[in-house]
């Protein structure tokens, strides 16, 4: 046999078998990563950015702990900086992770059981030590067993995750239909075996901890502030995934008990970049002297993002809300016309979707592919899915809802609550009513319109305003009636979604699934999400998703924007492509020159 003809049918044997391996720096959930294998930096990245300067964050709260992993304590911002993954995620792409600690990344396309890492040999934790296969071992096994339980849920379908040698590590899966899982291990921080096992892993402390990341940690004030430090040292400076990004010196997050207080710690020139939340202060307040003068910039800038579902969260394990008809009818007492003209200066889109602002939202009337997936469900999903488009109750933004309430005492009525002497109550004679717990003392203004319509159907709610720490053990205790909270979206939704609806997550104490959803239908929905083997299967399983939440009535949807409302102090500089996915903070740098003089003009304030 000739040469030539041995190669061909060697190439055929690795092409039609099973060993049809894929080896590669990036990999991405559907297609291809869009970089090459040879690519230099992102496109959004300036590679020959300034090093130097100081970049002072704001945070909210308080903090009493350096350990983001597990679920006590309120964590210390910012560790984000000081741990490295295995791979590190495209900002415009949907799912694209391109390798960090890892170089090479060993797959087959079609077998997602298991996914073999291969680390870089340059890799360093901050004390000089290499990181490797066993560190990786170890952080999955510590996260698995004592981690927070958001975490626990991603990884509880790992079956085996092995040292191959030295710097391969292989992981192997539970479920062989979990495309995602290959991609999510990669963004697991990784810890340091040799710090990690000599201490107490599941306990709130203040100990500065050893990472692999740009930053080290450097000093922290409790309950003021924590600084983080540029590793002059840091072994992945030069990787083309960091090419223009982590410019700063320093980067410093300032505490603030609220937002009230925070946003005049901007205007005084306590930190330096933020974005504004509140359309009213974004409206009404960026008027003090620093922008006048042209010192502070305030631009709004596209977010291609899916906008998620911010809403008024019921919890189902109440008895009071485990009525659909219940949920329903209140959430004809929230008048988002009104408040967007009174409140938001026109600002906002009304939420109508958990994936709005992209191809994920439901719209319209279940398509043939959505049907070959809810029609084995249709005994268990509400009878609307099939037949009614959502969409909010709407008014006309004059304040009068007169037909809305009418619209609530119906369903309310049909569900066996009456109104005796001005309240609303059921057969036992047991008034309605409920508590709103509320983080953020600002969000009143917010609550108190739709209590009041809440009122005039009978019910009595109370709000309540509680400090951070004390608004973090409640939700992950799930002690509360209800809370306004948000759910984050990404465009290729995944294991995360049994965290948010999960059956199992409804009894794991710090998950997010907030309302305490158990539906097994959802569970099969989910399982398809995190299942598809294509981008038109996960569209499909999501929209068919997003119509079975919707029509459960487990929040009342408020609102979202469609833009990222940036306000900075005009030292800060950025590239000129921006991401898709982010306003990308950590490609920004600071321009010395004028750093200085915005420095020695923010002194005299």
């Amino acid at each position: 046999m000739n040469k030539l003809l041995f190669a061909t049918l060697m190439s055929l044997t690795v092409t039609m078998g099973h060993a049809a391996i894929i080896s590669s720096n990036a990999i991405a959930l559907h297609g291809k990563p869009t970089q090459p294998d040879n690519f230099k930096a992102f496109p959004y990245a300036r590679p020959d950015a300034p090093k130097g300067g100081e970049l002072r964050l704001r945070a909210l709260g308080t903090f009493d702990s350096t350990n983001p992993f597990i679920n006590k304590g309120n964590p210390v911002e910012g560790t984000d900086y000081l741990y490295d993954s295995l791979t590190v995620a495209a900002l415009d792409e949907p799912f694209a992770r391109y390798g960090l600690l890892a170089d090479r990344i060993d797959r087959d396309p079609e077998d997602p059981s298991w996914i073999t890492y291969h680390l870089n040999p340059a890799a360093r934790f901050s004390d000089g030590s290499p990181v490797t296969a066993d560190d990786v071992v170890f952080t999955f096994d510590l996260i698995r067993k004592e981690g927070a339980p958001n975490l626990r849920n991603y990884y509880n379908e790992i079956s085996k995750v092995e040292a191959l040698d030295k710097q391969t590590v292989k992981f192997s899966f539970k479920n062989k239909n979990n495309r995602e899982l290959s991609l999510i291990v990669g963004e697991m921080s990784i810890l340091p075996k040799q710090f990690w096992s000599k201490r107490t892993f599941n306990s709130t402390n203040l100990d500065i901890p050893i990472g692999s990341g740009p930053y080290l940690l450097t000093k922290l004030d409790p309950g003021k502030s924590a600084t983080y430090t540029r590793n002059p040292k840091y072994w992945a400076a030069n990787l083309p995934v960091n090419r223009g990004k982590f410019n700063f010196d320093t980067i410093k997050f300032v505490y603030y008990q609220d937002m009230t207080v925070a946003f005049e710690g901007f205007k005084a020139g306590q930190y330096d970049f933020l974005t504004e939340f509140k359309a009213k202060t974004w409206a009404t307040e960026y008027t003090f002297p620093a922008v006048k003068q042209g010192l502070v910039k305030k631009v709004e800038q596209p977010n291609f993002n899916p906008a998620g579902m911010q809403g008024f969260v019921y919890n189902l394990r109440r008895p009071l809300f485990q009525d659909r008809r219940v949920r329903q009818a209140l959430s004809y007492a929230f008048d988002f016309e009104w408040s967007n003209r009174n409140l938001f200066f026109s600002a906002y889109s009304r939420s109508q979707s958990y994936f709005d602002n992209s191809e994920l939202a439901a719209t319209g009337l279940p398509s043939p592919a959505e049907l070959a997936l809810l029609n084995p469900l249709k005994a268990q999903v509400p009878p609307e899915v099939f037949t009614t488009p959502f969409q909010a109750p709407k008014t006309d933004g004059s304040g009068n809802v007169r037909a809305n309430l009418m619209a609530a005492q119906q369903l309310l009525q049909s569900a066996g609550w009456t109104i005796k002497n001005g309240k609303l109550v059921n057969a036992k004679n047991e008034p309605f009513k409920f508590e709103i717990l509320l983080v953020q003392p600002e969000f009143v203004r917010i609550v108190e319109p739709f209590t009041r319509n809440l009122a005039r159907l009978g019910i009595e709610v109370s709000i309540r305003p509680v400090d951070s720490s004390q608004y973090i053990n409640r939700e992950r205790n799930f002690d509360f009636d209800m809370v306004v909270e948000g759910f984050a979206q990404s465009l290729s939704p995944g294991n995360e979604q049994r965290g948010f609806w999960g059956s199992q997550a409804a009894d794991t104490p710090g998950s997010h699934n907030l309302a305490g959803l158990k539906s097994p239908a959802v569970d099969v929905l989910v399982d398809k999400i995190v299942g598809a083997r294509s981008r038109e299967d996960l569209v499909t399983a999501t929209r068919a998703l997003d119509r079975v939440l919707l029509w459960n009535h487990l929040v009342i949807p408020q609102y979202h924007n469609r833009s990222y409302r940036l306000a900075y102090w005009d030292f800060l500089e950025q590239p000129a492509i921006k991401p898709k996915y982010s306003p990308g903070i950590d490609f920004w740098w600071a321009n010395a020159a004028k750093q200085a003089r915005i420095r020695a003009a923010q002194g005299k304030r």
